[in-house]
């Protein structure tokens, strides 16, 4: 394609992991892919390395590029590796401890020496000022602004970097907040300064303070990095708009991201969820479980009707992995899954029992597995992969890199307590260990949200899904499973379909037979009006969306559920909408209604989007006859326990139509799928693959 006929219409796609970073370059006509190491010292680098791959692959140049979107790990590893900046923390008069204190629970009734988060802000950097605002917002004691320039004064002595503000009551009145914030940037130029009612505007103060403070930490780290991003691709030519894809699965401009770094925590996993939720668009999939599988954690998400669940909580950082409430909470718009340290990179372990575990520890990019040859001397998932005789050592990443079989062999036996056992029943252990640790966290999340299992379509990609993603979906017994096109390259393809979106949420505490509707419509209408003129900074020209949602619970109850508000001007009449939507949601959550005890909102949202195209369903099409393979493999097949001579396919040679029996391997440049004997193939109208388990495999 000439520069003149693609100028602006090119569109890059970003993905930093903890092992890879995916890029993806599509054209109206073409799509191309390549994955990079990831270089933990200026993760710009491998990023830049892999755009400039793909130009030269399209025949493009910078000039060409319409749009730059880019989603990162940098704000979790910063939080879970705790490399973030000097942070402080100013509170009100007595509320020095919340980040220490939580809510007082614990998340392990049994263990007398239960291990909590460490708070990000150390005890000698909360400082307390004299403040104080009412529940309703009313002005119960004036701010303290020479306390303020104290606390401020001594923040310049310790080198603070950051500050967090998070006073009592902010969210309803952030006179106090605003005004403290406004002296920090005075006195402490070269701080950064996060408000909680700009980041967090919630009730429940530990959360509040948890994620205003998270946001502190991380602030200097992101913004730096995204500046210096922003400039070298300018640099280079890019005159583009650079994007950055949120947690809850939309994308917003440099300058909001680097305001509010914590929402792009799930930043990468969100894209992986657009990305499955296109596909189900595009298949007719109404019930769907997404398997992303990296170099460093595998991610599960269900999606129902083309739609990823979402939450307003996310932990990060937890002690005990696995572990809900050891971690610290994040209120923020997020999509809902479940997130295990079960990649390639995972590395397998003798444990203090003397059983074989694998993960969560990750040998990552650097060293990487032993196979990469890069000084990593630990078995790990990958290492399985390639002794199992399911990746090719000379293939490996289109062939860009040669694996050290020896290596492998060497770490595998090097695990002790296994007696004689050879390398590949070691490797078949790992692979079963981590194949169920998927399974089971399926299971388990899908309890967790009411949901079931059966009659749904698994759906693989990342690096490592569709090697494992046949034999998972063997545990759960599913009988269908999807590996799309540009599978290894997934998350950064999603980015590509994310629309311009910001969620503004705002706590306003009211009760239904009370309803005040006009001081409801004002914050709908200001939360409206600033989520629309983010998402128009982002993107002035596209129609959009506006979404509405409250959190409501009985008055009493501690937590809320999800209900849809009309998107007009409320009236008295819709507290009777308002409490018949939350009867429906609490029947279909709960399985009934409490009687006659009032309804009570706390919190509301209001989402913005720019509209994307309805996608039609299809993609099933004749078949054309069963594909040649070029060539036979020997793998060690788990469910059976022995060795099978796999057929192999070239993926890039296989057509819409075209057919072939399992076992099978289907090798690409990103990854390898592996279609297992209790399962057939075939490729749809899209040029996915689609295993169908065979039905003497079902009996």
């Amino acid at each position: 394609m000439s520069h003149s006929t693609a100028a602006g219409l090119a569109r890059i796609g970003a993905d930093i992991g903890g092992t890879f970073t995916d890029v993806v370059l599509e054209t109206p006509t073409e799509r191309f892919s390549t994955k990079v190491l990831t270089t933990y010292d200026a993760p710009e680098r491998a990023l830049l390395e892999g755009v400039a791959t793909l130009l030269r692959q399209a025949g493009l140049a910078p000039a060409d590029v319409g749009l730059v979107v880019h989603g990162t790990t940098l704000a979790t590893n910063a939080l879970i590796e705790r490399r973030g900046a000097k942070t402080a923390l100013l509170t009100t008069e007595g509320f020095r401890d919340v980040l220490e204190m939580g809510t007082e629970s614990r998340f392990d009734q049994y263990d007398i020496a239960m291990d909590k988060p460490q708070p990000l802000v150390p005890r000698t950097l909360r400082l307390p000022v004299a403040e104080r605002i009412a529940a309703d917002g009313s002005e119960l004691l004036a701010l303290d602004e020479d306390g303020v320039r104290r606390a401020a004064a001594f923040f310049a002595e310790q080198g603070v970097q950051s500050v967090a503000v998070c006073f009592l009551h902010s969210y309803v009145n952030p006179a106090h907040e605003q005004r403290a914030g406004e002296l920090l940037r005075e006195l402490l130029p070269q701080a950064t300064v996060s408000l909680s009612c700009e980041v967090s505007p919630e009730m429940r103060e530990y959360e509040r303070f948890s994620t205003t403070a998270a946001n502190a930490y991380v602030q200097p780290v992101v913004a730096s990095y995204l500046g210096r991003l922003d400039e070298q691709l300018q640099a280079l030519g890019f005159a583009c708009p650079l994007f950055l894809m949120l947690s809850s699965g939309g994308l917003t401009t440099v300058q909001t991201a680097a305001r509010f770094p914590v929402r792009l925590v799930e930043s990468g996993p969100a894209g992986g969820a657009l990305f499955a939720a296109g596909v189900a668009a595009e298949r007719g999939i109404g019930r769907m479980l997404a398997l992303d599988v990296g170099g460093t954690t595998a991610k599960i998400c269900y999606i129902d009707d083309s739609q990823p669940l979402s939450s307003q909580v996310f932990e990060v950082a937890r002690v005990h992995r696995f572990r809900k409430g050891s971690g610290l909470p994040l209120r923020i718009p997020v999509v809902e899954m479940v997130e295990i340290g079960a990649g390639g990179g995972s590395i397998a372990r003798i444990d203090g029992a003397g059983r074989l575990a694998v993960g969560p520890r990750s040998a990552a990019s650097e060293p990487g597995p032993a196979c990469y040859g890069r000084g990593g001397s630990e078995a790990t998932v990958t290492d399985a992969d390639l002794a199992l005789g399911r990746i090719a050592a000379d293939a490996f990443a289109g062939g860009k890199m040669r694996l050290d079989t020896a290596a492998c062999e060497a770490a595998l036996l090097a695990l002790p307590g296994l007696g004689q056992a050879p390398a590949a029943t070691r490797a078949l252990g790992i692979s079963e260990i981590v194949d169920e640790a998927m399974a089971s966290a399926a299971r388990v999340h899908a309890v967790e949200l009411g949901l079931t299992l059966e009659s749904r379509t698994l759906v693989a990609f990342g690096g490592c899904a569709p090697l494992h993603a046949a034999r998972v979906a063997e545990k759960l017994g599913l009988d269908e499973v999807v590996i799309p096109r540009s599978a290894g390259v997934g998350s950064a393809v999603g980015f590509l379909r994310a629309p311009i979106a910001y969620e503004i949420a705002r706590s306003l505490r009211q009760q239904l037979d009370t309803l005040d509707v006009d001081s409801v419509n004002a914050l709908l209408h200001a939360m409206a009006e600033e989520a629309h003129a983010i998402v128009r900074h982002g993107d002035a020209a596209s129609p959009r969306t506006e979404r509405r949602t409250a959190f409501a619970r009985y008055r009493g109850q501690g937590y809320e559920i999800a209900i849809e508000v009309p998107a007009h001007l409320l009236r008295a009449e819709d507290a009777a909408v308002l409490a018949r939507n939350f009867e429906n949601a609490y029947r279909a959550h709960y399985g009934g209604l409490a009687v006659e005890l009032p309804i009570e909102i706390l919190t509301w949202r209001v989402s913005v989007a720019t509209l994307m195209p309805a996608v039609p369903p299809g993609g099933d099409i004749a078949p054309i006859g069963a594909a040649q393979p070029s060539g036979h493999r020997d793998v060690l097949d788990p469910g059976e326990g022995r060795v099978r001579s796999h057929a192999l396919y070239r993926r890039p040679d296989l057509r819409p139509g075209h057919t072939l029996q399992g076992p099978a391997l289907i090798v690409e440049d990103e990854t390898t799928t592996v279609v297992s004997p209790a399962f057939d193939a075939h490729i749809d109208g899209h040029g996915y693959i689609v295993m169908t388990r065979r039905a003497a495999a079902k009996a």
